[in-house]
């Protein structure tokens, strides 16, 4: 695979990176951010955007670098969706298309042939932090926020032999029972919601789905999208003990959805991820 590097920051003795590359999954160029250690790195960690971001979000703004380079630690930050398709309704709202590829492979006729995020994260981006950036398949963790929460949980259940740790802020964990997940479910995936449970961390973990480690969420109090029944963490909790699969959920008073909040908690994440 051939990567272009775009451009190249030195940060915390370590370097962070942007990148292209053409994707035989997506069908597209796809972007990706990364920090890589002054080194040889122990690990990495993927880390999965949210609703209207892109592969500059995370690393740009939740102050991550310090904490990586610490912990010898890379991360890896792939693009939320395809990018330089002009599909039918793609770039309509920003819940849905460009931007908002909720990490699943579609079905629906047109989005199919690009919109495979699941398998994007899972197979191509999966083997290229291992061929290009020499990381054991050991030692690859994935966590994410909010759409990328939902998208962090979902991988680490359905393949619990490829991550090492799973861990999310403000995950939508129910999206099956949720607005956001029904319209893109629906525009992905079609109407039949049988079919939207394998992409359901609730649903999940209530058919079987277990990761052998503690699952790790912090989630604010104060998120709007938690009020607005968006994502629904009790839901998860609730999976969780009844089929006992190890999680901790931290409900942060007064914190929001923002990357404020992110940052105030990530060296807690990277802190977890390397401790597994």
């Amino acid at each position: 695979m051939n990567l272009t590097p775009l451009k190249t920051h030195k940060t915390f003795q370590g370097l962070t990176q942007f990148w292209e590359h053409d994707s035989a999954v997506t069908k597209t160029k796809m972007k990706f951010s990364t920090f890589i250690p002054e080194g040889k790195a122990k690990g990495c960690v993927i880390w999965l955007s949210g609703l209207t971001c892109t592969d500059e979000n995370f690393i740009t703004k939740a102050g991550a670098q310090k904490y990586l380079a610490e912990h010898q630690l890379m991360v890896i930050c792939p693009d939320t969706s395809p990018r330089g398709l002009q599909l039918p309704g793609e770039h309509d709202t920003y819940d849905f298309g460009s931007g908002a590829g909720f990490y699943v492979d579609a079905t629906v006729d047109g989005y199919k042939d690009h919109y495979r995020m699941y398998s994007y994260v899972n197979d191509e981006l999966y083997s290229l932090i291992q061929k290009q950036f020499e990381v054991s398949a050991e030692h690859i963790s994935i966590m994410g926020h909010s759409m990328g929460g939902h998208g962090a949980l979902v991988l680490g259940l359905r393949n619990p032999g490829k991550y090492r740790s799973v861990s999310a802020f403000s995950p939508i964990v129910n999206p099956a029972q949720c607005p956001w997940g029904q319209k893109a479910f629906t525009g992905y995936l079609g109407s039949d919601a049988s079919v939207w449970s394998q992409y359901d961390a609730t649903e999940l973990v209530s058919s079987g789905a277990r990761h052998p480690a503690k699952i790790l969420i912090d989630q604010g109090t104060q998120d709007e999208f938690l009020q607005k029944g968006q994502l629904l963490t009790q839901n998860f909790e609730g999976a969780c003990k009844t089929a006992g699969q190890p999680y901790e959920v931290n409900y942060r008073e007064q914190y929001d959805h923002s990357y404020y909040f992110i940052a105030t908690f990530i060296e807690s994440h990277i802190k977890f991820h390397a401790s597994v």
